[in-house]
């Protein structure tokens, strides 16, 4: 798989350019503590768009550090389309994910062709039992995060992969990705976001209630709303026939 120059070091991703094509290229990001990993069944099902779904700094098997600020973590995706010749892409977040997305469709609107913001929201605060949990016992706090990030109807092997994986991120990401979220706060600009958007959320989600989907929903110009029912903040972990089919059906709207 490929590895793009940013910034400080290598960035890693897995890309697919299917033989049918005729879509803008979707670019997934992943949230706090996550990877390219929470992405591959939408990098593999999602038809005729060619696919990214990026490691950010510090995640995953990308190098350099990680962020503390949405902003920063934002110039860096720019910087990684631009390392792998994308001028213009539909963006598709999770939680933080989303944060960066949101953050980049105010910034740089004309990178933006959609946006797909996937348990998320336009506030992001974080429970202090999280921020103090990672400085004071991480692998407490992961345990924490990965119980309240997996719906009720998770396999139980899923939600110990989902907390094998977050505790290889190191605790400085980690806690610098939440710092990051708990401080973003675009409430009261997503009026000024002209690109359409597919807002998805699962039911079940505690991090990311589905009052937040609505909320995106209710204030962006352009956005259509899937609530999946049954699943958990790791919606397209827990359901991915379903989040596969939210963005299938919005791409055939964006051009």
């Amino acid at each position: 798989m490929p590895f793009a120059r940013v910034g400080e070091g290598p960035a890693y991703y897995v890309h697919r350019r299917p033989v049918a094509q005729g879509r803008p290229p979707v670019v997934f990001i992943h949230g706090a503590g996550g990877s390219h990993q929470h992405w591959l069944y939408q990098v593999r099902d999602l038809p005729h768009a060619p696919t990214y779904a990026l490691d950010l700094p510090g995640h995953g098997r990308s190098e350099g550090p990680g962020r503390d600020a949405i902003g920063a973590y934002g110039d860096w995706l720019i910087s990684f389309l631009d390392a792998v010749g994308v001028d213009r892409a539909v963006l598709v977040g999770h939680s933080m994910g989303g944060a960066i997305t949101l953050d980049v469709a105010l910034r740089f609107p004309w990178r933006v062709a959609g946006l797909g913001l996937v348990g998320t929201g336009a506030r992001l605060r974080v429970a202090p039992a999280i921020l103090e949990g990672i400085r004071q016992d991480f692998d407490g706090a992961v345990d924490l995060i990965c119980r309240w990030a997996f719906g009720p109807q998770a396999p139980a092997e899923m939600v110990r992969q989902g907390r094998r994986q977050m505790s290889q991120t190191p605790a400085e990401v980690l806690y610098g990705d939440f710092i990051a979220c708990d401080r973003f706060d675009v409430m009261d600009r997503l009026g000024e976001i002209t690109a359409p958007a597919v807002v998805v959320a699962g039911t079940q989600d505690i991090l990311t209630p589905p009052k937040y989907a609505t909320y995106l929903r209710d204030h962006l110009l352009r956005a259509t709303l899937h609530l999946i029912d049954g699943a958990g903040h790791m919606v397209m972990l827990e359901n991915p026939a379903a989040v596969v089919q939210a963005l299938v059906s919005f791409l055939t709207e964006v051009v």
